[in-house]
């Protein structure tokens, strides 16, 4: 064969290997090979990071998450653990010449700690039933850590003659929470001296309390905080029981002394959420995140500061003078919202060594960002920005490192400088995805029914063609109070929707925040009111596109989104040839009954539906219109929700079977409001889009 022709043959094939690799599908099989990447941690004296990494087997349906570390001009990332089990909770101890971390290893999680480059692992705990997180105090006097305390009396305390009994007993609600029943035990704190890697008998600071630090089901160890010496540590709880617990959100920061045992209640006067206590470093000051209304979980988080020192309040004191004349007693704690003006949500804090500067995250415009506040004038600059998620963050020197996702991303370590410009530091999926083409998010400012702009991300295929007609997809977010931001879900998946050729339309509809409070706030009490409206603004605003074939149209949703399909199912105008449902609220007033937090559906729905009058939020149940349904349903939920118990799903499915509408139940007996084991969640896509394909194809 003629070299030359040869040369170009080869070069052809080479050409179309490369063509071919480039158009691998983004699959749920990929999804769940991704490492997930979190909980990063800058070493004490800078320069260094711990972070963990959690990978999945979908053969074993099993997850395991070992810690990693990347040195300063590393060329990439060490992983220093490799037990059978997970670690986590990696921390560096504060004199930087050891990590810490949890490991089950020995058959229950304990305290383990290693040299600075994963050598020499040995177990300092042996604690019995295991703990569930730790941190060492500044002086390395003390660790700290949680674990479940069985406080109350079961059916075989109560019955001992009755060993297999299989019963609970409840006299009060919160019998059961999110995903699990009531055990009768509860979080408690607990503090060891530390003596050098070897703790010694911890103490429980809230002995014989029935109620819960850090706050179930998700609360950790941000939630609690040493004082920079070492002598104090603040903590979150609410401390509440029963019913009263049920219907109020008012959790609290608590000081407690180490030498006089005695614990001060900080946020008393607060009857809304307080969480996630931060120390400054020269101990003066605490800021906690603090919402100022009672029963509503999604109030704006304010930026609380509680100041001790009474030195650092003299400026305070000049000139104040009573009508007596007399100078004015100041208090011992003087309180103030750092965020008074700021119209936005606040997190993740934390001081600048010197104490004068707070940094935090915040979301806008449907991204989350960090941002810097000087504390005595309360200026606040964005450090970050760009069309991302900033999950986690540290400050090194000049520096910030932060982890953050975008739709086309999953979560990835950067290195901010104070220019703004970012260099990615870990490329944990890389390999996973160098020859997947993804989907590229597109945004845009809709005008809705009221005037008001609308910020709508539209994810079109890969290889997108402008010349064809693509089936869109309408995405109603869950919450119903969580932005539609630069997420990268491991569920609702927008990468793999669109590689399954659908286009799709996320509105940041009414009642999403990083758009302002109003903005946030105006869904309760009306919920088929202007937040629907604003859905269907959003897909008859993109359906007009010559790309979108306006006759193959559906409507998905999980949570309140789940909610938003029964109810656009009933009032959707022919406008959708499918719904798919996960975890939806179906009928109001036997969901008030049988939900846990009675505090969320007492405001939401601006109290129960046997009240007189009755809330005209219950005119809202997608059960009043179910007359109306006449459109393929898919229906999805899980036998541990007890937030949206499964039996919403059911009526929703029964609904459509009882009218002989077209429709499916896929029902997970042991997952709970999320699909979290890997083979659950990878026949989860495939249903969801078997569906999908079978009405919109």
């Amino acid at each position: 064969m003629n070299t030359t022709i040869k040369s170009v043959l080869i070069a052809s094939l080479i050409s179309l290997t490369v063509s071919v690799n480039a158009q691998e599908k983004f699959t749920a099989e990929t999804m769940w090979k991704l490492g997930r990447v979190g909980d990063v941690q800058l070493a004490p004296t800078g320069g260094s990071i711990i972070y963990g990494v959690t990978w999945y087997n979908a053969e074993t349906n099993k997850g395991n998450r070992d810690i990693y570390k990347l040195d300063p001009n590393a060329e990439s990332p060490r992983k220093i653990t490799d037990f059978k089990g997970s670690e986590f909770n990696a921390i560096w101890r504060p004199d930087g010449k050891k990590i810490g971390f949890l490991s089950a290893e020995s058959g229950s999680v304990q305290i383990w700690e290693m040299g600075i480059n994963g050598e020499d692992k040995v177990q300092v705990t042996n604690i019995e039933g295991g703990i569930n997180g730790f941190s060492y105090s500044p002086d390395l006097q003390h660790i700290v850590y949680i674990k479940d305390v069985k406080i109350e009396q079961d059916v075989h305390d109560l019955y001992p003659d009755l060993p297999l009994a299989d019963a609970l007993i409840y006299d009060d609600l919160m019998y059961r929470h999110w995903d699990n029943w009531h055990d009768y035990a509860y979080s408690h704190i607990f503090i060891a001296p530390y003596n050098d890697g070897k703790p010694g008998e911890g103490k429980d600071i809230m002995p014989g309390e029935p109620w819960d630090s850090p706050l179930m089901p998700n609360g950790g160890m941000e939630q609690i905080a040493w004082s920079p010496d070492g002598k104090a540590l603040a903590y979150t709880c609410k401390k509440m029981k029963g019913k009263e617990y049920a219907i109020s959100t008012n959790s609290d920061i608590y000081l407690y002394d180490l030498l006089s045992g005695k614990t001060e209640n900080l946020s008393e006067s607060n009857p809304g959420y307080d969480q996630d206590p931060v120390f400054s470093p020269d101990g003066s000051k605490i800021v906690w995140r603090s919402m100022a209304t009672p029963g509503f979980e999604a109030d704006k988080d304010r930026i609380m500061m509680c100041e001790f020192n009474p030195q650092a309040l003299e400026k305070l004191k000049k000139d104040i003078k009573s009508k007596s004349g007399k100078p004015l007693e100041m208090k011992s704690r003087v309180f103030t919202d750092l965020s008074e003006g700021f119209d936005q949500s606040s997190s993740n804090f934390t001081w600048s060594a010197d104490s004068k500067q707070l940094y935090f995250i915040s979301g806008i415009e449907a991204t989350y960002q960090v941002f810097r506040m000087d504390v005595a004038t309360r200026k606040i600059t964005m450090v970050t920005k760009g069309d991302h998620n900033v999950t986690e963050y540290a400050i090194d020197g000049k520096d910030l490192i932060i982890a953050k996702m975008r739709h086309d991303l999953p979560t990835e370590i950067f290195r901010v400088k104070p220019d703004g410009k970012e260099e990615q530091m870990t490329f944990t999926n890389r390999e996973i995805l160098k020859n997947v083409t993804l989907a590229k998010s597109e945004k845009r400012w809709i005008t809705t029914t009221d005037g008001k702009k609308m910020l709508v991300w539209v994810i079109l295929p890969p290889n997108f063609d402008s010349n064809k007609k693509y089936p869109a997809l309408l995405y109603c977010q869950g919450g119903p109070q969580s932005a539609v931001s630069q997420f990268f879900s491991y569920r609702w998946n927008f990468q793999m929707m669109a590689a399954n050729d659908y286009v799709v339309v996320a509105p940041n509809r009414r009642g999403l925040p990083t758009f302002g409070q109003e903005w946030n706030d105006q869904i309760s009490g009306d919920y088929g009111g202007q937040n629907m409206l604003d859905y269907l603004t959003a897909i008859d605003s993109v359906a007009a596109e010559p790309w979108v074939d306006q006759n193959r149209l559906g409507a998905i949703g999980a949570s309140y989104g789940g909610f938003s399909v029964y109810w656009l199912a009933g009032n959707h105008n022919k406008r959708f040839k499918t719904f798919i449902s996960h975890c939806g609220i179906f009928n109001f007033e036997s969901m008030y009954l049988e939900t846990e937090e009675m505090f969320f559906v007492n405001f939401d729905y601006k109290g129960a539906f046997y009240d007189k009058p009755r809330p005209k939020s219950y005119d809202f149940s997608p059960h009043n219109f179910v007359g109306n349904w006449d459109t393929p349903m898919l229906v999805i939920h899980g036998g541990y929700d007890f937030r949206i118990p499964y039996t919403q799903g059911m009526q929703a499915f029964n609904a459509n079977q009882l009218q002989g509408i077209p429709s499916r139940f896929l029902f997970f007996p042991n997952e709970t409001h999320f699909v979290l084991k890997p083979q659950n969640s990878i026949l989860w896509q495939r249903e969801f889009f078997r569906w999908l394909d079978t009405y919109l194809k």
